[in-house]
């Protein structure tokens, strides 16, 4: 019934929708194995604490092969999971060493800031030491229509961010990184695996954004299969647990493949990441959602007082089509910037990812330091963004969407606020 309601979605009778998103939903049905069961049969063969973090990079390039191997035999229905048997030291725990590891000299997104989060002296762009902290998790029934479904996206709200985006919609937590509570690596698994077992369509890691604990999120993954919740762990993460509109009840039936615990993993981030956390990130994420916000540095820069912003994305962005992922890009209109950045945004994606799924966001209003409310708003820098997008800037968008024959009706229209169509 939980599989059926999904699949019998009308979405999914699109059949571009549903060729973009075939592995996301095979594996949200229970159909297909998450990839980190995949990864926890790769082995690997270093030591992994005695080992340079250069010659655990060398294995990981190896590792990564076989993974893809096996990806692709077991999405064509050529083995079974069943048939690889678990590896110890495998993938994954190669994964958490490495993530570790990078910690000490921070290296997680682009802005590259080497500091020893461990040791906790000194803090980088996104304030954080080592501890992760999570503002809520719940149902999240506002996402997309292939990830919120009909029982909801099952979302992590961490707390801080690496990027200074002025205009911020979720600011409350981006820019307070002392809001919510610490989650351990178990204690995040725990909430994974409660949402999963509540019958949420995948786990969606957001924040903020979720690339500055990517170290608590993999070594958390790492505790997925043989996942014992204690009473504990649940009456800790149950504080910040925000479902308000339905209490879910627990059901193994949710989560399970082959008597697997079966959970599928969404990354929902700003991508403004390393390439080692993409690295990382491929053996692990069924489904991404990345943002692509800006159409140049220097927009992103003036707004968002983040350096080299288009070069980074674009990069990331383009390896997901390389690598044949499953995801769904979301731009987001800004009043003032349909030429400089909603434009060549799109063109942009028209040209590097033709077939995309794309979600033309016009839910834009002036928040944190452009709300001109606000008693800290900053006209001379965010001026620009200090009113909604107007009826002509949204049309104009999807227009010139249309006119480069993306694939954006059926996410966009589905979702937007404004109601417009062309």
């Amino acid at each position: 019934m939980f599989n059926s309601s999904f699949t019998a979605l009308s979405i999914w009778n699109d059949s571009q929708v549903r060729e973009n998103l075939l592995w996301y939903l095979a594996v949200s049905t229970n159909e297909k194995p998450a990839k980190y069961l995949i990864a926890r049969r790769i082995p690997i063969n270093v030591e992994l604490k005695e080992s340079s973090e250069e010659k655990l990079w060398e294995e990981h390039e190896k590792a990564t092969l076989l993974f893809l191997k096996a990806w692709h035999d077991i999405k064509s229905g050529k083995i079974d999971i069943n048939e690889l048997k678990s590896a110890d030291p495998s993938l994954i725990d190669l994964n958490v060493e490495l993530t570790k590891r990078m910690l000490t000299h921070c290296n997680f997104c682009s802005w590259n800031c080497r500091v020893n989060r461990l040791e906790g002296k000194k803090r980088g762009v996104c304030q954080l030491e080592h501890a992760s902290k999570v503002s809520s998790f719940f149902h999240h029934l506002g996402e997309e229509i292939v990830f919120r479904g009909n029982q909801g996206s099952g979302t992590i709200f961490f707390t801080s961010c690496n990027m200074k985006c002025g205009f911020c919609q979720n600011s409350d937590i981006s820019k307070d990184k002392e809001r919510g509570i610490t989650f351990t690596p178990k204690k995040l698994a725990t909430a994974a695996w409660l949402l999963r077992m509540e019958g949420c369509h995948n786990i969606n890691f957001v924040g903020g954004d979720p690339t500055i604990h990517l170290h608590t999120i993999v070594e958390s993954i790492s505790y997925l299969e043989q996942l014992d919740p204690t009473d504990e762990d649940l009456q800790h993460i149950i504080k910040v647990k925000a479902d308000y509109l339905f209490a879910p009840r627990v059901n193994s039936a949710f989560a399970n493949h082959q008597g697997l615990l079966n959970v599928p993993l969404l990354w929902n981030s700003n991508f403004y990441m390393s390439d080692q956390a993409m690295k990382i990130l491929r053996t692990l994420m069924d489904v991404w959602l990345p943002d692509f916000k800006f159409g140049n540095n220097r927009c992103a820069l003036r707004l968002a007082r983040t350096p080299r912003y288009f070069d980074v994305v674009s990069k990331n962005h383009a390896l997901l089509g390389k690598w044949g992922e499953n995801f769904v890009i979301r731009h987001l209109i800004m009043p003032n910037h349909i030429e400089c950045c909603t434009k060549v945004v799109l063109k942009w994606i028209k040209v590097h990812l033709p077939h995309a799924l794309v979600n033309i966001m016009d839910q834009y209003h002036p928040d944190c330091f452009a709300d001109p409310n606000n008693s800290q708003f900053d006209e001379k820098r965010y001026g620009d963004l200090a009113r909604r997008p107007t009826k002509y800037e949204i049309v104009e968008s999807f227009r010139y969407a249309n006119e480069l024959g993306l694939n954006f009706e059926p996410i966009t229209y589905e979702k937007n606020m404004s109601d417009i169509r062309l």
